[in-house]
């Protein structure tokens, strides 16, 4: 593990960082905020003044009525010069007031000032240039157009004006209609349904009807003489019916594709090999064939070469990835794919040379291309950086760094991360370092981690894979004979090392035990009186995860890509995921169709692969890591017991 030079040790941070006293005034003004009490805010901002933290008290004062604050007040503390996001984020709450009372003199003037905009401000800024700007706004509007999602009232206004000046046509309707379906968007549909006449015209009712049971809707269907619009709710319902059992789908659709022109065909099978590719079936390569030359969106060329992997197609994988707008191609992920199939197909050259651009990024394709050049990275050939005592102190000085240390102290750890990243924002490579060796110090594991993690020439490997909490973690490790960089790869993934970490699903502690899992590990282990408060405590917390990771791991093969895959989406998802036939490792985490999961295999094994390095654990390259994931079986496919 890297040693801290002893004179960082040394430093000290400024009296504002160890006021117990200032951050108990701040904690009964941001209550008074919360309870509306404006007298004891009042009586509290007094003793924060002069204080980092005071900008936060004079938002909490405007913010109370900001629909009745004096306007001399809001704009005094709209020109403030502290750097702070809570300035900008008055700003956006006040435009969105000014939006809505048509103020626009007074939201153009304010409106260029806002960094951090957002949909529903960028339309009230349409409705505003709609006055003398008509032409260029109505444009504007239909770029904002074409989204399946419903948008925010204010962009109603623009996208009414460009529809009645002709700028956003009925097939511009349509378009969107089909948007909107895809996205399974019904609701907007039906209010885009009514806009459309004729051969484009869309039964409301019959959305509703093919939404709620789109079996059988499509049962008692009737096509003679069906126009455009019909067809259209009789493909969403064939999507709607493949995502339950693409079996389902093409049954039905077999009945009636010669109702349907060849564009609409190769429509329907796009989408029908597209929800089969999700559901690993075998069948999803031979319909994209069928879909043609029918526009893939991202999603559907992604798994496109996802089921080309899966089969070991190479030439499919490389005209999958050929297909692809400019964009998605150059995604790193496509690269290294191209690379393998440029390879596979007798073209070394040509995959060497993408091999060798992959090969300088610090990330799991860069480590997979690596070991394909048989070139192994090594940390210390990156230019690294170490924060001398000057720039430490300096940027300990700066109020943003200082309002972060403290709203963390006091555990307001969303409005620190906002401040964070805010004061972060326009860091260069080694003031970035230097932040993230003060979060390190403080204990501000993931902001630590977040900050090295953006470096791009010149880094720090032990602060951007952090290794706290290794005397609590030994005996556990040694007591299940885990490898301890998985498990640090694992942990740095779940929590970013913070014990206090609490997921939406309801995952827990360092290593996001959800409630059921840590009480069925307790159950194995034998614990008595466990109780689920217990999942917070950091020894319990750990204890249980590494137990779980080492029953899933023997479970599966001892095989860390299915161990990671169970530990994130549970044992089962992970066993059915295996192929008709053995898969590479890194095929099988390249076609997860969770996109969570996905990400996240990848990124526990690549962590691995740098924490082994910080440990000075032997390893093998990332490829030989990954492995081979066995094929599927009757005997491999049933759940683990107990594991619900």
């Amino acid at each position: 593990m890297r040693l801290i030079p002893c004179f960082l040790l040394s430093i000290t941070l400024p009296a504002f960082g160890a006021s117990l006293a200032s951050d108990a005034d701040f904690l009964a003004a941001h209550g008074a905020f919360l309870a509306g009490d404006a007298a004891k805010l009042e009586r509290f901002s007094q003793r924060l003044i002069n204080t980092p933290l005071e900008v936060y008290v004079s938002y909490y004062q405007l913010r109370l009525d900001l629909e009745n604050a004096n306007m001399e007040a809001v704009k005094d503390f709209l020109s403030r010069p502290e750097d702070t996001p809570i300035i900008d984020r008055l700003r956006g709450e006040w435009l969105r007031l000014l939006g809505k009372k048509q103020q626009w003199d007074l939201f153009d003037e304010e409106y260029p000032r806002l960094l951090d905009e957002d949909t529903e401000l960028a339309c009230y800024a349409l409705q505003s240039r709609l006055r003398d700007q008509g032409q260029a706004a109505r444009g504007e509007a239909r770029t904002l157009w074409f989204n399946g999602k419903s948008q925010p009232d204010s962009c109603g206004p623009p996208f009414e004006a460009a529809l009645s000046a002709g700028v956003i046509s009925e097939r511009d309707v349509w378009q969107r209609l089909r948007l909107t379906l895809e996205a399974g968007n019904v609701s907007l549909a039906k209010q885009l349904a009514e806009k459309l006449r004729g051969n484009y015209a869309v039964s409301p009712d019959a959305l509703g009807s093919a939404a709620a049971d789109a079996d059988r809707y499509l049962e008692k269907l009737a096509l003679n003489n069906a126009g455009k619009g019909q067809r259209m709710v009789v493909l969403f319902a064939l999507h709607r019916l493949a995502k339950q059992s693409p079996e389902l789908s093409v049954a039905r659709w077999k009945k009636i594709a010669t109702h349907f022109t060849k564009a609409e065909q190769h429509y329907f099978y796009g989408w029908l090999a597209y929800e089969a590719a999700l559901k690993l079936d075998d069948r999803a390569l031979q319909w994209f064939k069928a879909a043609a030359n029918t526009p893939l969106n991202e999603q559907q060329a992604a798994w496109r070469v996802r089921a080309a992997l899966r089969a070991q197609d190479w030439p499919e994988v490389l005209a999958g990835i050929n297909a692809m707008n400019g964009r998605q191609q150059r995604e790193t992920a496509w690269q290294y794919w191209k690379a393998r199939a440029l390879q596979a197909l007798g073209k070394p050259a040509e995959a060497r040379t993408l091999f060798a651009v992959l090969s300088s990024e610090y990330n799991f394709y860069g480590q997979l291309a690596s070991d394909e050049l048989a070139d192994l990275p090594v940390l210390s050939e990156a230019t690294e950086h170490r924060p001398g005592k000057q720039d430490v102190t300096a940027m300990l000085a700066l109020p943003g760094i200082q309002r972060t240390l403290a709203l963390y102290r006091m555990d307001m750890r969303s409005e620190a991360s906002r401040e964070w990243d805010w004061t972060l924002r326009n860091f260069n490579d080694q003031e970035l370092l230097t932040a993230a060796e003060i979060a390190r110090r403080n204990e501000m594991y993931d902001r630590a981690i977040s900050a090295a993690d953006r470096t791009v020439n010149v880094h720090d490997f032990g602060l951007r894979y952090l290794a706290p909490y290794r005397d609590a973690l030994q005996t556990h490790i040694r007591e299940h004979g885990l490898e301890e960089a998985w498990v640090y790869g694992l942990i740095r993934q779940e929590s970013r090392f913070v014990t206090a970490a609490k997921s939406d699903a309801g995952a827990a502690g360092l290593m996001q035990l959800m409630p059921a899992t840590a009480r069925w590990t307790a159950r194995k282990l034998g614990l008595k009186n466990y109780r689920p408060s217990l999942i917070r405590r950091l020894d319990t917390n750990l204890r249980l995860g590494t137990y779980y990771m080492k029953t899933v791991l023997s479970r599966l093969d001892d095989n860390p890509v299915l161990a990671s895959a169970a530990y994130n989406a549970g044992p089962g998802r992970a066993r059915r995921w295996r192929g008709d036939q053995p898969l590479e490792g890194a095929i099988y985490a390249e076609t997860i169709p969770f996109d969570e999961t996905r990400d996240y295999v990848k990124k526990v094994m690549s962590n691995t692969m740098y924490y082994a390095r910080q440990f000075d654990a032997p390893s093998p390259q990332l490829k030989q890591r990954m492995g081979i994931v066995s094929a599927r079986t009757a005997e491999n496919q049933p759940a683990m017991p107990d594991e619900g």
